[in-house]
């Protein structure tokens, strides 16, 4: 009796996605945008390795109770300890350190790739995903701060969001710190660090789970619905309600907000700091952007990396989408970053102040899909596909798919051994706008048949009888193979304007 043989499981990692056409056809479309957005304001390309070693990494993850502060971790042959990054910052600043003498001053970089998280994954939540960063490094000036933003605000239009359709909450480090130190929260032994650190993460939750959440956060702890505990920071009631009263101060316009929290922090030198860092943000934003309105002095804003220093910024779409749920919810936050001028300073000793932001494109193009504003998978056209009609003149078929390529048309030769029936399902599968075909018949006449098979789609939609298909010269058109190149590309474009 034969043993039977155990086949690894073709499952994939949970929190890991596989893609393809379509999702990854997107995100080139956006990584073009932007980069050419990011070009114009002085950026350029830089790509770094995927693992650093996790000294370099360091742990500034918001979830600090995970273990190894939330990286992928594995030791080398050396017995070094090496990490997958779980941003695109932490790279750049060890790359900053190791090539400061030959980079100018400010540098200005953007980049994309992956980014990693050890983290519990659910709905819309990857331990894989794809940022889209730009730092200054070098200046510690608010103008570098407020460009960051102005160019958020204008790769975001790009890409096809609506300018009421979202906003770039700005907020300061520096006003935390300041808050708790009015707090009584200034100390440097561990159980104040402690206190601080959970403090930070419940106030970033505000979002989520409202000013009763957090509050439960600041004091004893909260239950959530399933019944978890997470432990709070364990602040009296008079602690509690100084952090939420600056997380709720508002005025009519960011003067006026500034003017509340400055009211709040009094004397605080800390505070008055960051006050000051805001007001010149808020003035380089007002002479350089052209949507400053969407720019909204919000104190409630945290960013949950504990490397920030200074202004702090995250935008959020406004608009209405339903969760997994079925519940009707905001977007919400798709990008952030901020100041962190003591990164760098971990490996020279040396600070150098810098400022980035960082997008997260995975649940941008999501927000875009939701909108409308990005192709259907109908709509993203695959290429055109030469079929095979005679096996034994397949060279003439590879002259013909070379000559549309050459021509810069998308062209496909079809390498499989099926039937014509079965290859032009094929090239449905493909979103293929048009099949190329010529049997002997129009080998011998030196043409070739092109068949518009995206219009064909909409006929067969609307019922149309096989007979008006067949007839229609809009759907197959005979041409000379001579003139194939001008009538591929003349179909292509009636293809264009149709979708």
């Amino acid at each position: 009796m034969s043993k039977k043989k155990n086949f690894p499981s073709s499952e994939g990692v949970r929190g890991f996605r596989d893609l393809r056409g379509s999702v990854l056809s997107a995100r080139k479309q956006a990584v073009q945008i932007l980069s050419d957005i990011y070009e114009a304001y002085g950026f350029e390309a830089l790509e770094t390795p995927v693992i650093e070693t996790a000294e370099a990494l360091g742990k500034f993850l918001p979830d600090v109770d995970r273990p190894a502060g939330g990286v992928f971790g594995f030791q080398d042959d050396d017995e070094r300890w090496l990490a997958l990054r779980y941003d695109l910052t932490a790279p750049l600043a060890r790359f900053v350190a190791h090539y400061d003498q030959h980079l100018p001053k400010p540098f200005k970089r953007y980049q994309t790739g992956s980014v990693f998280r050890n983290e519990k994954p659910g709905p819309g939540r990857f331990r894989e995903f794809h940022q889209f960063d730009a730092d200054i490094v070098g200046t510690a000036a608010m103008t570098a701060d407020a460009e960051l933003c102005a160019m958020l605000s204008e790769g975001l239009q790009a890409l096809g969001i609506k300018s009421d359709e979202y906003v770039i909450n700005i907020n300061n480090r520096k006003l935390l710190t300041a808050v708790f130190e009015v707090a009584g929260l200034s100390g440097d032994d561990d159980a104040t660090f402690q206190k601080r650190a959970i403090a930070f993460r419940a106030i970033d939750k505000l979002d989520r789970l409202g000013e009763a959440g957090v509050k439960a956060l600041l004091g004893a702890g909260r239950k959530d619905a399933s019944g978890d505990f997470t432990e709070g920071a364990g602040l009296s009631d008079a602690q509690t309600d100084i952090i939420l009263a600056f997380t709720r101060a508002r005025g009519g316009d960011n003067n006026q907000t500034l003017e509340a929290c400055r009211a709040l922090l009094g004397e605080n030198e800390t505070g008055q700091t960051g006050l000051v860092e805001l007001e010149k943000m808020f003035e380089m934003i007002d002479a350089s952007c052209s949507n400053s309105q969407n720019m909204v002095f919000n104190p409630a804003i945290v960013r949950g990396l504990g490397y920030y220093t200074g202004p702090v910024f995250e935008a959020e779409l406004t608009f209405d989408v339903q969760n997994e749920k079925g519940k009707v919810v905001q977007f919400g936050s798709v990008a952030g970053g901020g100041r962190y001028d003591d990164l760098v300073a971990r490996f020279t000793g040396r600070t150098v102040p810098a400022t980035g932001v960082s997008i997260g494109l995975d649940r941008l193009l999501t927000a875009l899909e939701n909108r409308g504003a990005l192709k259907s998978e109908q709509e993203n056209l695959g290429p055109v596909i030469v079929t095979i009609m005679d096996r034994d003149r397949i060279a003439d078929y590879a002259r013909i798919a070379h000559e549309l390529r050459a021509a810069g048309i998308k062209t496909e030769l079809y390498l499989g051994e099926a039937g014509f029936k079965a290859q032009m399902k094929y090239a449905d599968r493909r979103h293929a706008p048009i099949a190329v075909i010529q049997g002997s018949d129009e080998s011998a006449k030196g043409e070739v048949l092109l068949k518009d098979l995206h219009l064909g789609m909409m006929m067969a939609d609307k019922a149309h009888t096989h007979e008006e298909w067949r007839h229609n010269e809009d759907v197959q058109k005979l041409v000379s193979q001579n003139d194939i190149v001008s009538a591929v590309r003349a179909m292509l474009e009636r293809i264009k304007n149709r979708v």
